[in-house]
């Protein structure tokens, strides 16, 4: 029979790594088309793995834990003529010491179109979820696949609260004394690499500035409405100052670079990719990113910041999604903080941090004299590499994205 290598697809243009979390079958398994081979995990998002092929699994080349490089063979596959899953209603698939009735997938044919993984089944056995609930989920996977992030996310939002449908969640925890050791999940170990190699590769540089943001408040306060109403989308502060970071950058390009492994070279990126930074449900962090947002208008921009946000808060993300990025914003001010020191998103050389809203008195210049008045302000505050954007860049960049807020247009039509 044929054999073939099985390889790690690439998932997303920053992404040269993954860790091997899981094999979701074993040596010797027969494996349907698209069915999941392995969980892998990068420090932005999980995937799944899935077969090109049915066959027979004769290799298996990496352990749980393994890190392995993008296009690397993970495995070997012997190729079946006929797919060993297909079988008649008398016969039974015996896998991983579980024997699944015909019977069985056909009712569960009849309910959804939707493969169920391995993993995914696994998960619904070991959690006793019910079936009947677990299929009306809509699937983020390919083709519309339930996912494991799908059936994590429904055992944490269950779609019904009878007794028999209620999940319990434990984590790996130990006590001692006053102590408690909480075991971190495979993303916010990920995470914690990420953010310490980006200390140790950027020497980090921080500047602060405090726009009056009243007129930018003004407007949005005027127009959210009816811009919502125009474009069935609702608009936040976020893709404002995503418009305002653009002009910038068209004004500074050299913040729009990265480095390259050897640190010789400057990569000058033309799009203008934005990360937004996004919390997630679980407490953990994701960049989405939108992709060439020096060529959206600001309908544009709350489009797309308000379909990746959804995205992420779903855990509906696929890797295209969290790459590419080439500068990105973290707003603080979500959390009530009015200003941040943010780690730079590596490879790019450059984060802002927006802080929280607030009015405060200030002393305006009129032909009369000076007079006390209300006004809101934001901190802005910007981390940037210092190998290759000294102070005055990085000093005059983020003076110009105030610059952009301060003026805002409150005339401006939607």
């Amino acid at each position: 029979m044929k054999k073939i290598e099985l390889t790690i697809p690439k998932l997303g243009e920053s992404v040269t790594e993954v860790t091997l979390s899981k094999w979701c079958v074993q040596l010797g398994d027969n494996v349907a088309l698209d069915e999941t081979i392995a969980e892998v995990s990068t420090d932005k998002v999980d995937s799944e793995v899935p077969s090109p092929s049915a066959g027979t699994l004769i290799e298996l080349k990496f352990q749980e834990g393994d890190t392995i490089a993008i296009g690397e063979v993970y495995a070997i596959l012997e190729v079946h003529s006929v797919d060993p899953m297909i079988v008649d209603e008398h016969q039974t698939v015996q896998k991983n010491d579980d024997i699944i009735s015909k019977n069985t997938i056909a009712s569960r044919s009849l309910k959804s179109d939707q493969f169920l993984s391995p993993l995914v089944r696994k998960i619904i056995q070991e959690e006793n979820l019910p079936m009947e609930e677990v299929l009306k989920i809509k699937g983020s996977g390919h083709n519309g696949r339930i996912s494991k992030n799908d059936v994590l996310n429904f055992m944490k939002n269950p779609l019904s609260t009878s007794a028999e449908s209620t999940v319990n969640v434990v984590s790996s925890r130990s006590s001692n004394g006053s102590s408690e050791i909480i075991e971190m999940d495979k993303m916010r170990q990920l995470i914690s690499k990420h953010m310490k190699k980006s200390k140790q590769t950027s020497p980090h540089v921080t500047a602060y500035v405090e726009p009056d943001v009243t007129n930018f408040v003004k407007w949005r306060e005027a127009n959210k409405k009816a811009f919502e109403e125009k474009y069935q989308q609702k608009l936040t502060y976020t893709p404002m100052i995503v418009d305002c970071v653009v002009r910038a950058i068209k004004d500074f390009p050299m913040i729009n670079v990265s480095v390259d492994e050897t640190e010789t070279k400057i990569i000058k990126h033309h799009d203008i990719n934005i990360g937004i930074a996004t919390a997630l449900p679980n407490n953990n962090l994701i960049v989405p990113v939108i992709k060439s947002a020096n060529m959206l208008n600001l309908e544009g921009l709350a489009k797309g910041v308000n379909g990746l946000v959804d995205k992420a808060r779903n855990n509906q993300l696929s890797p295209d999604d969290i790459s590419g990025g080439t500068f990105t914003i973290s707003n603080v001010g979500t959390f009530g903080n009015l200003m941040g020191t943010p780690i730079i998103n590596q490879p790019e050389v450059a984060i802002l941090a927006t802080g929280v809203i607030k009015k405060k008195p200030a002393v305006l210049e009129t032909e009369y004299g000076d007079l006390v008045v209300v006004r809101q302000f934001m901190y802005l505050s910007l981390s940037f590499d210092h190998r290759v954007v000294d102070g005055s860049l990085g000093g005059v960049f983020l003076k110009r994205i105030s610059d952009y807020i301060e003026n805002w247009d409150i005339n401006q039509s939607i």
